[in-house]
């Protein structure tokens, strides 16, 4: 009897998995792709795209074959491409993937936002289409939401599309636009309902970056670099196929979508990813010394115990919620908020452990790793503001994860 208990048999069949994982592993992800890596191979920010480029063909063949085994989205049916994997079996893949250090194979909107609402909202020929796309880092995608005068308050966006029979004629213009000069297509937010009050006469539309009328123009930050853009749309065709959902019935997607693009940016409270030398600890020691292993001063080492401590207790919050069905809900804002916060923390803790070389900006008397933290640094102040502002997260958990009263 006890041979024919189902957790005994789905024990031996997770097993068997994790064998089996262990073995592709070891098989397929290249050397460099691993922890302990020679230093001086190049090391690639994997994005892909028709445009990609790739400093370490390794890189490439990594999101190729991860890609193929539908593993950059283990959970996703393998009708759409996607490894078709159950949750004990993603937490068994995870874990073997962080033993071997193996970096991560793609960094896509198209995985950590479009993708969860093609599946849910999308017709079966538009989930075909872009899922498995997606998945082999084929297309990149970019967002389209925030305005010049449509930020906090989304819902009054202006981008109109306009009906001209089997297309929409889209005219506008969407900021803050990550990578938008670097993407194939966008996922994009466009008024189709003049008349309707402001929440209903919102859809969501899918367009091709290629297609004539786009434009877009970087916008530099205080940190010197441009990952943010201006993006134009100046009489674009868009087929009507590309309209995800019912017409004028965008704004129910919309806030889906926030929820899942909070959730990804809560992460950023986490350490940096594996093999990473912006690791506060790490930076501590380096400049104000160690002693038997430990930061040899006693006010930071006080001061990142605490911090590691909250990182720690915030992982496991977040890995709690995945293991409990990690469906997108408002209490991603909650996430999202003490995420960026502690991320913004972290990095203040490394600029105030290097001292003078935590405000690096340019001259041969600093490394390039001093230069790139205060980069850094500046970079982390945008992250209580893109995904919807910290006052706009504590507004939502007031209101729809706490229940309080609006006045």
């Amino acid at each position: 009897m006890i041979l024919n208990n189902p957790n005994i048999n789905n024990m031996s069949n997770l097993d068997k998995f994790r064998q089996e994982t262990k073995e592709w592993l070891d098989k397929n992800c290249p050397p460099s792709m691993r922890s302990g890596a020679d230093p001086k191979i190049p090391v690639d920010e994997v994005w892909g795209g028709r445009n990609a480029e790739y400093k370490n063909p390794e890189s490439k063949l990594w999101l190729d074959r991860m890609g193929e085994k539908g593993w950059t989205m283990p959970t996703v049916p393998k009708e759409y491409g996607g490894g078709g994997l159950t949750k004990e079996e993603v937490k068994v893949l995870n874990e073997e993937l962080f033993g071997i250090g193996a970096k991560q194979p793609l960094l896509s909107f198209g995985i950590w936002m479009l993708a969860p609402v093609l599946l849910e909202y999308g017709s079966e020929e538009q989930k075909k289409e872009h899922i498995p796309k997606i998945i082999k880092g084929e297309i990149r995608w970019c967002q389209g939401y925030s305005e010049p005068g449509s930020g906090s308050d989304l819902a009054s966006l202006a981008t109109k599309a306009e009906d001209i029979g089997e297309k929409f004629l889209v005219n506008g213009q969407k900021v803050w636009t990550s990578y938008a000069d670097k993407a194939d297509w966008i996922f994009a937010l466009v008024r189709t309902g003049p008349k309707e009050p402001k929440h209903d006469g919102i859809s969501f539309l899918l367009i091709d970056m290629a297609t004539k009328g786009v434009s877009t123009k970087p916008i530099t930050l205080i940190s010197g670099k441009s990952p943010f853009c201006e993006t134009f749309f100046d009489n674009v065709e868009v087929p009507k196929e590309n309209l995800i959902g019912e017409l004028n019935a965008g704004w129910t997607i919309a806030k889906k979508l926030l929820q899942h693009e909070r959730a990804f940016i809560s992460n950023f409270g986490l350490a940096a990813g594996m093999g990473s030398k912006r690791d506060v600890v790490s930076i501590a020691k380096k400049h104000l010394g160690e002693e038997n292993g430990k930061i040899k001063n006693n006010f930071y080492r006080s001061e990142i115990s605490s911090h590691k401590i909250k990182e720690h207790a915030f992982g496991l919050t977040l890995k709690r919620a995945g293991d409990e069905g990690g469906k997108a809900s408002a209490t991603a804002s909650m996430f999202k908020l003490y995420g960026t916060e502690h991320n913004k923390k972290r990095h203040e803790l490394m600029v105030a452990a290097s001292g003078i070389n935590g405000v690096a900006w340019d001259g041969d008397e600093f490394d390039d790793d001093d230069k790139n933290l205060t980069r850094a640094w500046l970079r982390t102040k945008g992250n209580s503001i893109e995904g919807g502002t910290s006052e706009v997260q504590l507004n939502v958990i007031s209101k729809r994860v706490l229940g309080l009263p609006s006045q």
